[in-house]
């Protein structure tokens, strides 16, 4: 584990500020092309740059250690934030490894961030900070165009992925687990060097109802809440289960076929009970509808669960932080299997590929304990030592009735996302 240095409590406290702004400027379009942070959706969240503090860790305990950094971190901090909503004051931005034990998670606490909420802009500097500065910088230079898109296998080729899901399927029939989710990569290449801003500015534009997200060069669009806290009102988003769009009728019939889907269903149960079941010992009350709905995207639509609970007030468990809350209910049903530890085992088995952070919470949190986090999907990673490459991620949710030339297509259909971005 690597840390940032920490404030010990005889140094003098680091100032953190935030003040209300007038109007409401595009948060995306503040954004630099380095170091971009960002949560957004429907032109409210936050975004930031720079770095006040950093947090790299992995290992046994990953998340513990990060919420302790945290606490301590917030500890060492002198704050002014009049407004005192989720997201104003000290806020941290997080991309946990999809394994946090095996991969390398990152926290960063922006030197600047701007927030919204119901409408009320605000800016939160820490440190020496001028924010009128940092707000009125000379718009940066328009990122140039990609020209060429080169696009390679990644981990697997497609028939190679295909083999993979037959034995999946196979293990499944057999008894060995009730669901796994395979995914798979894809490396770009452009002619010049990909921009965070640019990407982020068309998936927004494009996905409006997901959550627009960057951190540490991981940036996509989410569609799936893994969970919220605000106070004790804990909530979260449930995909699984998918299907592409089509055109008038056609588009009618497969959202019908969707929502009928038995197979689809099945899978999306799995993903609803594993939540429930984990986030249960720490709720007095949790509701999840007896029946999924459609969301509808550009791209695809998936069927979709929204539960919502209250955190208890006393034990243990009703003091748990939002790190904590991530750590049990993650790995859910969407993006590992079911039993969560054979599914993780077949995933090692058959993915032919480190998920790094790919699939992984990702989101913010602040000094109250607020804060959202989701999985992150529909992404891709921006490469460090090719600014000109990045690795696009899809997966699919793969159970006893799983075609893999179809399963195969859903990839092709969610890696459409950000294509669509790279491609203007």
């Amino acid at each position: 584990m690597t840390a940032a240095a920490v404030t010990s409590p005889e140094a003098p406290a680091h100032p953190v500020t935030t003040t209300v702004l007038p109007g409401s400027p595009d948060l995306l379009g503040l954004l630099p092309a380095a170091g971009a942070l960002s949560w957004v959706r429907r032109g409210e969240g936050l975004v930031g740059w720079g770095e006040a503090a950093r947090l790299e860790v992995r290992g046994p305990g990953a998340l513990a250690q990060a919420a302790a950094w945290w606490d301590e971190t917030v500890a060492g901090l002198d704050v002014t934030d009049p407004l005192g909503v989720p997201g104003s004051g000290p806020v941290v931005f997080a991309g946990i490894a999809f394994d946090p034990a095996a991969g390398t998670s990152v926290l960063v606490v922006p030197r600047v961030v701007v927030g919204r909420r119901d409408g009320v802009t605000w800016v939160t500097t820490t440190g020496d900070v001028d924010p009128t500065a940092e707000l009125t910088r000379a718009p940066a230079t328009a990122p140039a165009p990609l020209g060429r898109l080169r696009y390679a296998d990644g981990g697997l080729d497609p028939v190679s992925w295909c083999r993979a899901v037959e034995t999946a399927v196979r293990r499944i029939c057999a008894g060995d687990l009730d669901k796994v989710v395979l995914a798979r990569d894809l490396l770009v290449t452009a002619d010049a060097p990909l921009d965070p801003r640019a990407l982020l500015a068309r998936l927004a534009d494009r996905f409006p109802d997901c959550w627009t997200f960057a951190v540490e060069g991981l940036l996509g669009a989410t569609p799936e809440l893994l969970l919220r806290r605000t106070g004790r009102e804990l909530s979260a988003r449930v995909l699984a289960g998918t299907a592409a769009r089509g055109a008038g009728a056609e588009d009618d019939r497969l959202a019908a076929t969707l929502l009928g889907s038995a197979k689809d269903r099945a899978e999306h149960a799995y993903a609803v009970e594993s939540l429930v079941r984990a986030l249960a010992p720490y709720c007095t009350t949790l509701t999840a509808p007896d029946e999924p709905r459609l969301l509808t995207l550009p791209n695809v639509r998936h069927l979709a669960t929204d539960v919502t609970g209250l955190q208890r007030r006393g034990g243990a468990r009703g003091r748990a932080g939002l790190l904590e809350l991530v750590g049990a209910v993650h790995p859910t049903a969407a993006v590992c299997g079911t039993p969560p530890e054979r599914a993780a085992g077949l995933i090692g088995e058959l993915e032919g590929m480190d998920r790094g952070r790919y699939a992984g919470p990702v989101g913010w949190l602040d000094a109250r304990g607020d804060g959202e986090f989701g999985l992150a999907l529909r992404c891709a990673q921006l490469c460090d030592d090719d600014p000109a490459t990045a690795r696009l991620f899809a997966g699919c949710g793969i159970v006893a009735g799983s075609d893999p030339a179809a399963e195969l297509a859903e990839t092709q259909a969610k890696f459409a996302a950000f294509q669509a971005a790279l491609e203007g």
